[in-house]
């Protein structure tokens, strides 16, 4: 009876306990029960308070003598046997194989450590004279004191076997800190006095302390917070990344503070020496020294350590990525072997193998802009994020057969036309801190994919800018809402929207994307399996769902269906590798229809995007001045004259440099062939006088938000074209009081 009763208890999910079959969640961590099956022996007493002296072996029963040692010690024995995370420093269980906490997987020291144990169990008809309470062990009111009665023995237990000296430990995440630390190191929440209130300033004991304690972390070889920090993925970020680095104790190297005290590099402090013991002086150090080049030395440390998170940090600050190390830098690092001047980060990725920096690096343009980028969503952030709740409320579902999410409403962003009346120098510092050069000079001077032709740039007025976007996996969303909206996806809404919508409606897209996929391969004479089609299907819908993951080109068929509207992709037809080499066929240029929904359901205006090596951004014309406004889910016809003069327009190719119609994807064998009439069925197209097919992009009159956003963006360049104009109106009364004075003097000699 008892190894049938023992055997049928159910293991929790979460934190692996072994409870007894009539629970209904853990004991431990209150998770629900996993299902059961219905052929289960229904015969088994399931009542836990009368199955408790099946806990106990001979002899230890609720009544023996020996009943009061014998759970604390089994506590205790368990307790002393728990692994300790390298990342997150969390005692786990000895039958975990990952981290509670960081999901982490345990080491194999550890595990070849500690023996096997046997599961936890909890004995609810215990009482022991003088501790626990007299009343009957079958009552749950009696058991559930019992058992806190236990929980405290065993966590003093464990508080005193495990606790660290010179440590406190978080009132929010129970992780360990220094003494030294003024607040966590993983969650930010300032330390507290046993008062409750905040922390003041080190004491000179624990000032003495903290210097042992730091090194003793650089002994165990790193630090925590270097490894579970999110990644910098935007300059709105930067600030928060950069005082993590400078907060002592939690840098993606932490030795670099060290070293410095030994090397103190000329070019970024020549007037300090700093003492080991004086820390006052090594924080006024840390203030002197800019930002860039801390995340510069963290980012050198990071590729030989193998932290992507250094990398990206000093990436997002603006870092080039061709920045070599010096000599004294070598020295600072203390490893001379390893970081050999004159290398650069990509050099460093290549000697350490480091794959993941690398393809990170690669995808970075050859040369970052120096000057600092200056988007509206980043000037202007609280109304940015308004917008992004407009957008939010705007998506809704739609029910039927194919449940795809939707906006309700729609804008086309434009670049203001009172950029042309700033002065020449403030217009290029504009687009310097505004676009991507680098996009716009692979587009245009590489391969003329954009703004190829003279008479839609010039004569049309429909010249296209590539908009700077976050370098990391979401550029495709940040383009879309950036050619709609002018903001990007921070808080992942339209990913969350794609995910849903291709999960929900997986049998639509799937089965247009098993199509097309078997079109290609059969044009390269090879045949596709039905598992390893659903194999990477499985694998794009993981890639929707997962923020940061780059994504393909159902992603943009599904968002096409989403924002309602067509997308024109403008991009390279090769990518190129970082020497310059064709290493594969780019195959994102083309025309992205909303097939699945009715054409009266849509807009027919489209929005642009350009592609260039494993980045998306967003192409947007210069507006004129708007006189109208479209209604939401207008459905414009080429007959409607009145609603062309009311609206000003831009003008999209439909064809590459070569004349040759853009492909639309996601055809099916049946509409191939039948381009043409899609195009003008879904778009608004008409022939130039040069011959070429253009589709029309109406640019609406922008919603009040956008407006405000943009204004506050442009004021500073109108402050700076003011500037500008006083400065030459000074010059140009100078120069001529320069003349004339010079004129007097002839005169006078005459």
């Amino acid at each position: 009876m008892e190894s049938l009763t023992i055997s049928n208890k159910w293991s929790c999910e979460y934190c692996t306990y072994e409870n007894w079959p009539a629970t209904k969640k853990c004991v431990l961590c209150r998770a629900p029960k996993p299902p059961q099956f219905i052929d289960e022996d229904a015969s088994v007493e399931q009542d836990i308070y009368k199955m408790a002296p099946l806990v106990y072996p001979e002899g230890m029963g609720p009544c023996s003598s020996h009943s009061t040692s014998f759970i604390p010690q089994q506590s205790a024995r368990d307790a002393s046997q728990k692994w300790m995370c390298q990342t997150c420093t969390y005692l786990n269980w000895p039958k975990s194989s990952r981290c509670t906490q960081c999901l982490n997987p345990r080491p194999r020291s550890a595990a070849a450590a500690v023996s096997p144990t046997q599961p936890l169990s909890v004995d609810v008809n215990i009482a022991e004279s003088g501790m626990f309470t007299k009343n009957s062990p079958s009552s749950p009111e009696a058991a559930k004191a019992i058992n806190n009665d236990k929980n405290l023995v065993v966590a003093a237990g464990i508080k005193s076997t495990q606790m660290q000296p010179n440590k406190w430990p978080c009132k929010s995440c129970t992780y360990e800190n220094w003494m030294r630390s003024m607040k966590c190191v993983l969650c930010g929440l300032p330390r507290l006095r046993q008062d409750g209130t905040s922390a003041g300033p080190l004491s000179v004991a624990e000032k003495e302390r903290s210097p042992i304690a730091e090194n003793e972390v650089n002994r165990i070889g790193g630090t925590t917070a270097s490894k579970t920090r999110s990644p910098v993925s935007s300059t709105h970020n930067l600030t928060e990344s950069v005082e993590h680095v400078h907060a002592g104790g939690a840098v993606a190297s932490p030795s670099i503070c060290q070293r410095i005290e030994k090397h103190i590099s000329p070019e970024l402090s020549s007037n300090f020496r700093v003492s080991k013991k004086d820390d006052r002086k090594m924080r006024q150090l840390r203030n002197r020294m800019r930002d860039l080049n801390w995340l510069w030395l963290n980012a050198c440390q990071g590729i030989v350590d193998g932290d992507t998170h250094a990398v990206e940090a000093y990436l997002a600050a603006g870092g080039e990525p061709t920045r070599q190390v010096t000599q004294n830098e070598s020295d600072l690092l203390s490893r001379p072997s390893a970081f050999t001047p004159g290398h650069t980060l990509i050099h460093l990725a290549i000697r350490f193998h480091q794959e993941d920096i690398l393809a990170l690096l690669l995808a970075v343009p050859e040369t970052v802009c120096k000057a600092r980028k200056r988007v509206p969503s980043y000037i202007a952030p609280d109304i940015a994020t308004e917008i992004g709740r407009d957008v939010t409320r705007a998506l809704r579902q739609r029910k039927g057969d194919f449940p795809c999410y939707f906006l309700t409403d729609y804008s086309t962003f434009a670049l203001p036309t009172d950029i042309e009346d700033l002065p020449n120098e403030v217009r290029k510092q504009l687009f310097e801190e505004l676009l991507d050069s680098n996009v716009q000079k692979e587009l245009e001077d590489d391969e003329p994919v954009i703004n190829w032709s003279s008479e839609v740039t010039d004569r049309l007025g429909s010249r296209l800018y590539p908009l700077w976007n976050r370098t990391a996996g979401d550029c495709l969303l940040d383009s879309v809402l950036q050619a709609s909206w002018g903001i990007m996806d921070r808080d992942n809404t339209l990913r969350r929207a794609l995910a849903d919508s291709m999960n929900e409606g997986a049998m639509q897209f799937y089965r247009r994307w098993k199509e097309t996929e078997a079109i290609e391969a059969q044009l390269l004479n090879f045949s596709l399996e039905e598992s390893q089609c659903e194999h990477d299907w499985a694998i794009l819908l993981s890639l929707a769902s997962q923020p940061g993951a780059s994504l393909e080109q159902v992603h943009i068929f599904a968002l096409a269906h989403i924002l309602r509207r067509p997308i024109i992709v403008y991009g390279i037809k090769y990518v190129k590798s970082y020497h310059g080499g064709n290493i594969g066929l780019a195959r994102f240029q083309g025309v992205y229809l909303p097939l699945f929904w009715e054409q009266s359901f849509c807009w027919r205006t489209p929005i642009a995007l350009g592609y260039t090596r494993g980045h998306f951004s967003a192409l947007v014309p210069t507006e004129v001045d708007i006189l109208g406004s479209i209604g939401a889910q207008a459905n414009i016809s080429n007959n409607d004259d009145d609603n062309e003069d009311a609206v000003p327009v831009a003008y999209l190719p439909l064809v590459d440099f070569e004349g040759k119609v853009l492909p639309i994807h996601f055809l099916q064998s049946s509409e191939i062939g039948n381009e043409q009439s899609l195009l003008h069925d879904w778009l608004d197209c008409l022939y130039t006088e040069g011959g070429l097919l253009v589709a029309k992009q109406r640019l609406t009159k922008a919603p009040i938000l956008l407006r405000q956003m943009m204004d506050e963006w442009l004021q500073r360049y109108r402050s700076l074209a003011q500037v500008v104009k006083s400065a030459s109106v000074v010059a140009a009364s100078r120069v001529s009081a320069t003349g004339a004075l010079s004129s007097d003097e002839d005169t006078d000699d005459e």
